[in-house]
């Protein structure tokens, strides 16, 4: 489990496909500290196991699964992507709960830098995700714990402030590009409730 406070940003290395898994090497310094083999780590949002670690990084396998649902696929030699070691008990809880399971791959579709923040407008890959975006409510871009700031028709919006866009990838977004979508887990519990005792 994660918060979606940002540690770091790394930078991919390689990604290898293997047939129908791959194994994706990045970059890294402090998110190594305190870190082993078998041991998480949130990569643009995605909960990513250690295979091996390195004085300078890490290695992931990553699984057909992960590839189909999140846009670690696109990833490419030099890209930059956001870190995050695992919430630890007595931690704090600086973002939202962030579980690093990605719930869908959205696209960037607008940019508007107002002053020194950007207010960001990102389409959802389905209807399915909008009874789980609320206005304020909490939603992870690539592993960035944001804030809801408006919803629209199959779209939400954020914005960002100049630390954000400073120490994490989302400065450098850019039109048409895929993000990483997690949802509140609260309200994706509370609609499977409901939807099992037949109230939605």
């Amino acid at each position: 489990m994660f918060t979606g406070i940002v540690e770091e940003v790394g930078s991919v290395r390689t990604l290898e496909r293997n047939g129908r898994v791959a194994t994706l090497s990045i970059g890294a310094s402090s998110t190594i500290e305190g870190v082993e083999v078998g041991g998480s780590i949130a990569v643009n949002g995605v909960c990513l196991t250690v295979v091996e670690k390195k004085p300078d990084g890490f290695v992931f396998e990553v699984g057909p699964e992960t590839l189909t649902r999140t846009a670690l696929s696109a990833l490419g030699p030099g890209d930059a992507v956001n870190l995050e070691r695992p919430l630890r008990f007595g931690g704090a809880l600086g973002g939202h709960l962030v579980l690093g399971h990605v719930d869908g791959v959205g696209t960037v579709d607008a940019v508007t830098r107002v002053e020194s923040t950007a207010r960001v407008r990102i389409t959802l890959p389905s209807r399915d995700l909008e009874p789980l975006l609320i206005p304020q409510g909490s939603v992870a871009v690539d592993g960035v714990s944001l804030t809801v700031a408006a919803l629209s028709d199959l779209s939400f919006e954020v914005m960002l402030i100049p630390h954000t866009l400073a120490v994490t990838t989302l400065g450098r977004l850019r039109l048409g590009q895929a993000a990483n979508i997690e949802v509140d887990v609260i309200g994706k519990y509370l609609m499977r409730s409901l939807a099992l005792r037949g109230t939605t």
